[in-house]
């Protein structure tokens, strides 16, 4: 079952332009759809999720019209949004058990062999019967992937899921949404490259409401090789390499700066071919040096990380 969206724009009636003529074809796996906040991934997402509709456009999951029949898609389509609401002072077991009845699991045993089931795949059997107010941040998003869960959907929807998770819980987090990937087609819309980097097969990059980029993570890579070029660079000279080379990233390394320069060939002897990675391709598309926008490059695509 695969997802088409085609030619999907939609202003705000305060005159923002949050998408504009987005077009992708999304089979089923682990889809990542990359942008910067205020990109459109939220109303992209929020749109293919029945919850509001576009201006223009169409968009099908398999043979169900998605804009014409939101019915038949809330019964196939599992939802965990940036932003949820929990009743802290509910069980795990018994909100789930709620959360089932709703979604029409009215045999008391069916129920409780689908709730327990969940609750084993989202690693959270043995706080089954802890108050969700207690829970951590990462045990928090599980929860809310076993309430996407239910109902066995063949779209599952994840909008930055792991956005302030701490490392270990992010690991946990991702393992289970790639597991998910086998079964459904299933989007995950983040800021945060290594998310997609480590989980999908196919990926966008949105951009002021545009589709950027299309493509293969491996194969968006691969396209990159030869024109990505490192060195280490005192801090002090930062400035200087930054006005003679198009820097699209500078990374903090032990204490030590590095920077990456897109260029087509060696920029100088002090530079050592770099293998690109898909921070590379995200910086050199959004600066407009690589893909569709390339030729309109500009500073706003420089890009500083630390690890």
């Amino acid at each position: 079952m695969h997802l088409e969206i085609q030619r999907v724009s939609k202003t705000y009636p305060h005159g923002v332009r949050a998408l504009h003529d987005v077009s992708l074809s999304i089979k089923p796996g682990m889809f990542g759809l990359l942008g910067p906040n205020g990109a459109g991934k939220s109303t992209l997402m929020r749109t293919v999720a029945t919850l509001q509709d576009p201006d223009t456009g169409t968009i099908t999951l398999g043979d169900i019209d998605v804009l014409r029949e939101k019915d038949r898609v809330r019964e196939t389509l599992g939802y965990l949004p940036q932003d949820f609401g929990l009743y802290p002072n509910v069980t795990a077991e018994k909100l789930l058990d709620h959360f089932a009845v709703l979604e029409g699991i009215t045999i008391k045993t069916e129920r409780k062999a689908v709730v327990d089931a969940l609750l084993q795949k989202t690693n959270l059997w043995n706080v089954r019967s802890k108050k969700l107010g207690g829970f951590s941040g990462g045990m928090r998003q599980r929860f809310g992937i076993a309430i996407a869960l239910l109902g066995s959907p063949r779209l599952i929807i994840v909008d930055e899921p792991t956005a302030g998770l701490d490392p270990a819980e992010r690991v946990r987090f991702l393992n289970l949404l790639g597991e998910l990937g086998q079964d459904a087609v299933v989007i995950l819309s983040t800021h945060i490259v290594e998310d997609v980097a480590e989980l999908c097969s196919g990926m966008a990059i949105i951009d002021n409401g545009e589709i950027v980029l299309e493509a293969e993570p491996l194969a968006a890579m691969a396209d990159l090789r030869g024109r990505i070029w490192r060195r280490e660079v005192p801090k002090e000279s930062l400035a200087a390499v930054e006005r003679e080379h198009q820097v699209i990233a500078t990374k903090l390394i032990s204490g030590r700066t590095f920077v990456h320069v897109f260029a087509p060939a060696q920029p100088t002897p002090a530079f050592e071919q770099a293998e690109p990675d898909l921070k590379d391709v995200y910086f050199s598309v959004m600066a407009g040096l690589h893909g569709p926008r390339a030729g309109r490059a500009t500073a706003s695509g420089k890009r500083s990380d630390a690890e």
